[in-house]
């Protein structure tokens, strides 16, 4: 029996996008508004947060846990950063949706200072999609394209973690995702630590 071959590049772009918009259209036929907005939202959310992991522990999974598996995430980094757009804009546009159709409850507990975090994530998100293609980053130049992709993972990183700290009380997933996102950035750092540890060690040879 032929193994399973996973898609790369565009194609997994493309099969992660239409998995997004399949959840989605699923999880709104599945209950009348706003109910299944608010699902949709929520739905949205994760698909965007495991995307987002993925693409954001990429290079230090492969410091860490070199082999096969962890390369091949590196190498996908790019269509995994771009899908976790795709899915972030998808939830962007239901949060749009329920702040139209239902002004009432969207801003019930909710106001224009703790929307803040939440539009600067979106700004630099649109920054690094722009920024994801040859033509863009021939135009920025190496360095400059590396210090905003870096600047704009951490950034959108702490977007995350403040906006699962806040809604721990709540419940659910969200403690779990706070945990989740304080341990990838634990192994983000661990990653860094390692990589300078490893260049001293090499120049003191």
């Amino acid at each position: 029996m032929k193994a399973l071959t996973l898609p790369s590049g565009w194609k997994l772009f493309a099969a992660l996008a239409g998995l997004t918009l399949a959840m989605t259209a699923v999880v709104l036929a599945s209950q009348p508004d706003p109910d299944g907005l608010r699902s949709a939202i929520r739905a949205t959310a994760r698909s965007s947060f495991a995307l987002f992991l993925l693409a954001f522990l990429g290079s230090s999974l492969v410091t860490l846990l070199p082999g096969p598996r962890s390369r091949r995430l590196l190498q996908e980094r790019r269509y995994l950063g771009l899908a976790f757009a795709f899915s972030h804009t998808v939830h962007g546009v239901l949060i749009y949706r329920y702040a139209q159709q239902f002004p009432e409850l969207f801003w019930a507990n909710r106001t224009v200072t703790s929307s803040l975090p939440g539009s600067v994530g979106y700004l630099f998100l649109l920054l690094l999609t722009v920024t994801s293609f040859k033509a863009a980053m021939r135009l920025l130049g190496g360095r400059a394209w590396q210090a905003l992709h870096s600047t704009g993972m951490w950034l959108l990183a702490a977007v995350f973690c403040l906006s699962f700290y806040k809604r721990i009380p709540m419940g659910g997933w969200y403690p779990l995702a706070f945990a989740l996102m304080c341990s990838a950035i634990a192994i983000k750092l661990t990653a860094k630590l390692a990589r300078q540890q490893r260049r001293n060690t090499h120049a003191l040879s």
